[in-house]
């Protein structure tokens, strides 16, 4: 039993360095209501399907007290509507600047698909934001065999495994322990748990990271060694089977699982889980 196929997160593992698009975003669609967010808090979602992101926004103690404060009143489903709808403009008069694949995502696609492997892909875009993106970055010669996006699915996003099991039934993959899901975010790790396939966690132009490459390549060796080491820990600690720094150590990270399997272990007993 070996690797048949790779199922690549977008934003954050294969373009949008440091996952920076939606993100800003967010920031200012709560700062058009006067509850300005910070960083850490709009990434905690990161990788959710957008209408659950806002929705986890407004659930954290934080932002709901604030939320209560300022409308004297706890949230609805129809302010979750309301802020989804000044969202989803907003990110999409900005989502084609965001295609550039990052750093040998298409060198080592390539790479795969010489071995043979199949190449899908999960999101928690909708199928018109990632429709953008997905132009933007066939241009730049990135394009998976098949993306699902989460109202394919029935909006059953991340961390359903629907998207996972969409990709893999029109990939023509059989069994899901020969199935490998790459993501930034912990929302990708848990997608990969539920579908019972291996969960591989990026660092570098992570959503978890999240800083630019400047920042990445202005880090001494010592920052970058510590700030590498809390994201795998994160990343293992949420139930990842492995952790790549970038793309590049995608190959020798699959030869690595191959060999797993060969001494009989499956990704659903994982022992971090």
């Amino acid at each position: 039993m070996r690797i048949e196929g790779i199922i690549l997160d977008w934003a954050g593992t294969t373009v949008d360095y440091g996952c920076f698009a939606p993100v800003q975003v967010f920031l200012d669609i709560f700062e058009e209501i006067d509850i300005p967010l910070t960083m850490e808090e709009v990434r905690v979602p990161m990788g959710q399907l957008k209408w659950d992101h806002i929705q986890t926004l407004l659930q954290m103690p934080r932002i709901e007290a604030a939320f209560q404060e300022k409308f004297d009143r706890s949230y609805t489903e129809a302010d979750i509507d309301e802020l989804h709808d000044r969202f989803e403009p907003k990110l999409l008069a900005i989502l084609p600047q965001y295609g550039k694949p990052n750093p040998y995502v298409v060198e080592t696609v390539h790479q795969l698909r010489q071995q043979g492997l199949k190449i899908g892909a999960t999101t928690g875009y909708t199928s018109t934001m990632l429709s953008f993106v997905e132009k933007a970055a066939k241009e730049y010669g990135y394009e998976p065999d098949h993306w699902v996006t989460p109202d394919l699915v029935m909006d059953k996003g991340r961390p359903y495994p629907y998207m996972i099991y969409e990709n893999m039934k029109q990939l023509g993959l059989g069994h899901h322990a020969q199935v490998v899901k790459v993501g930034d975010t912990i929302s990708d790790i848990q997608e990969a748990n539920s579908a019972g396939v291996w969960a591989i966690g990026i660092v570098k132009g992570s959503s978890m990271l999240g800083l630019t490459e400047a920042e990445v390549e202005s880090l001494s060796p010592e920052e970058e060694r510590q700030i590498i080491a809390g994201v795998r820990k994160n990343y293992m600690e949420a139930g990842a089977h492995g952790v790549i720094e970038d793309m590049s150590q995608l190959p020798a990270m699959i030869e690595q699982i191959n060999e797993r399997l060969m001494n009989k272990e499956l990704p659903y007993a994982n022992p971090h889980q």
